[in-house]
């Protein structure tokens, strides 16, 4: 068996992933490594971020609502 290493957009990836399995040929697909310096966002923003995430759809929440609005701020 030998090894083929393709690089492509992610566009051409769906198409090209379809002929392999159409064809039968087995494949992994890898994701390149991100350097630490390269990464948009600081790691401990993304994690509260997914954590403010997780709290909502437990429920966790308040509504800013005009009734609301009126408790807190007195207006």
């Amino acid at each position: 068996m030998e090894t083929l290493i393709i690089r492509t957009e992610k566009e051409k990836l769906y198409a090209l992933k379809a002929f392999l399995e159409e064809m039968n040929i087995t494949f992994e697909v890898k994701k390149p490594k991100v350097k630490k310096e390269d990464r948009p966002y600081d790691p401990m923003f993304v994690k509260k971020v997914l954590d403010s995430m997780q709290e909502y759809k437990e429920g966790n929440y308040v509504q800013l609502t005009e009734q609301y609005k009126k408790e807190v701020f007195g207006k």
